[in-house]
């Protein structure tokens, strides 16, 4: 009889289309933070579901005390391990609350809830890992349409920033060293090693993510990505991208306010406050300032302006909470 290593792990006897549990060994965890969801989780892990016939995957949810109807969606699935975060601890806390939920897997699989994954694409992922030795692999992504996004990014700078304010979107051919976001078409058409990528969707090997540890809760939401993959970075890991995995993202699952707004202006600044010089800090907190200005006729940006311009306001935005609530007692 073959011996089981954690390459090739047998298929699950329940069914072509069934989960294995958290505490069981598996190719990948999935980790899925839901924060009102309810029309998104479902087609997520309907499309899941489409690989467990070629990977062996455990899937864990933690909501962030959802009012609609996601408990009710997620109810539907008895083969997953659901919980609550005790609140809304954002989406960096309710990674950290998964990652303690989830046992022997050899990857882990972080997907916004407002996904939907591509026959094969989990596969190719975990293959990708394994053959490049990569600590991360990101896919390809693309709209509801199947229309690419530009997920590829590179490490935030001073210059970048004021790049990205002046020019936001436009100006594509700009150097790169003008520009955080990779423009360039030919990028996203082969596999390579990149800095970092939206935190959508990405395979982290399991040795590197207990390496890590937790996420940074500080962000609370934005920006706690570009942390993590700077982390994984130092920690000496390469980053891969791999475009033969797809994912369709719809963006905006949750909703986005004018706060929302604002704190991912803020978190930019204090990404550069923790990982930079101050004077360098100084200088990235006027080019977010000069961003939100320069488009302060939309409502979003000037409210983001109000919020830069006087920290004392920082405090006021959406941060975690803690409701004390009992842990939701699903796939146990």
């Amino acid at each position: 009889m073959t011996a089981l290593t954690p390459d090739r792990l047998p298929s699950p006897a329940t069914g072509r289309d069934t989960f294995v549990s958290a505490d069981q060994p598996a190719d990948v965890a999935v980790i899925i933070v839901t924060y009102n969801s309810e029309t998104d989780v479902g087609p997520l892990l309907a499309s899941l579901r489409e690989a467990t016939p070629s990977v062996r995957m455990c899937v864990v949810v933690v909501d962030n005390d959802s009012a609609d109807g996601t408990l009710g969606v997620l109810a539907e699935h008895a083969d997953i391990t659901v919980r609550s975060s005790g609140g809304n601890r954002g989406y960096a806390g309710g990674i950290n609350v998964a990652l303690r939920l989830v046992g022997r897997a050899r990857s882990i699989l972080v997907l916004n809830p407002d996904l939907v994954v591509r026959p094969g694409s989990v596969r190719e992922m975990l293959d990708c890992l394994d053959s490049t030795g990569a600590g991360v692999v990101v896919p390809r992504l693309v709209d509801s349409r199947g229309v690419l996004q530009t997920s590829l990014r590179r490490e935030p700078t001073v210059l970048r920033s004021f790049g990205e304010a002046l020019f936001g979107s436009r100006a594509r051919r700009r150097p790169g060293w003008l520009s955080e976001t990779v423009f360039d078409q030919e990028s996203y058409r082969r596999a390579h090693v990149v800095e970092w990528a939206t935190g959508a969707a990405l395979l982290i090997d399991r040795a590197l993510a207990d390496r890590l540890g937790d996420w940074d809760e500080r962000y609370f939401l934005y920006s706690e990505e570009t942390d993590y993959f700077r982390r994984a970075r130092n920690a000496g890991a390469t980053v891969w991208y791999d475009p033969a995995a797809t994912v369709a993202h719809r963006q905006g699952g949750s909703g986005v306010s004018a706060g929302q707004s604002a704190l991912m202006s803020v978190n930019r600044v204090r990404y550069a406050e923790r990982h930079g010089t101050p004077a360098a800090a100084a200088l990235v907190h006027v080019a977010v300032t000069l961003h939100a200005a320069l488009r302060a006729h939309r409502a979003a940006d000037r409210y983001a302006l109000t919020v830069l311009l006087d920290r004392r306001r920082w405090r006021t935005l959406p941060h975690a909470t803690n409701t004390a609530a009992s842990p939701i007692g699903m796939g146990e």
